[in-house]
């Protein structure tokens, strides 16, 4: 199994040591070249949304990884990376990929200063760390046929699933608990089984 890494910009870093660490391969996408290579997984880490989305749109990269995502190529969205998959953002014009139907506020607890570190239920894994950083939270469903929120915190919906999608509103990276990335693994596994 092999899983890319967005590598433009944010933590891709701790998501590829973390992803080593559980024995998987993984690639850094830097460029549309590197898309050409068969991946069965992709994560979009934290970092600056309107920067990677940007990147994205400079390089290229944003038309095909929307269809591949479309296509059912399981992704994890943390941070920014939620931002970067959501239909639609409450407070900025910008969609970029647009491809998980939830409605997410960014900067929804403030500057960087209203970061902040909690535990709190994974629907399916239990109680997990949590750390938010100029964190957004998800708003809305737009759908809830094939979706779901997996967990709040204060009542604010922080992690989705929608069919192939994850989307965390905190970073799963930074805590040495495995089981998010563990999850999108499993997601991974039975999309390449199929």
């Amino acid at each position: 199994m092999k899983i890319a890494v967005l590598a433009v910009q944010g933590a891709f870093a701790e998501h590829i040591d973390k992803l080593k660490r559980l024995g998987v391969d993984c690639i850094e996408l830097r460029q549309r070249a590197d898309l050409e290579q068969d991946i069965d997984g992709l994560i979009l880490p934290g970092g600056e949304s309107t920067v990677q989305g940007k990147l994205l749109q400079d390089l290229q990269m944003l038309e095909p990884l929307r269809d591949r995502i479309s296509r059912g190529l399981p992704v994890l969205g943390t941070c920014a990376g939620l931002i970067l998959l959501a239909r639609k953002i409450s407070n900025d014009g910008a969609v970029w990929l647009g491809t998980l139907p939830v409605c997410v506020q960014r900067n929804a607890y403030g500057r960087q200063l209203g970061s902040f570190h909690t535990e709190a239920e994974v629907k399916g894994i239990g109680t997990v760390p949590m750390t938010f950083i100029r964190a957004p939270y998800v708003e809305s469903l737009m759908e809830t046929q094939d979706g779901e929120a997996l967990a709040r915190v204060d009542g604010r919906i922080v992690a989705v699933r929608y069919g192939n999608q994850i989307g965390t509103a905190f970073h799963p990276e930074l805590d040495e608990d495995d089981r998010i990335h563990e999850m999108f693994l499993h997601l991974c596994r039975k999309n390449s089984a199929r």
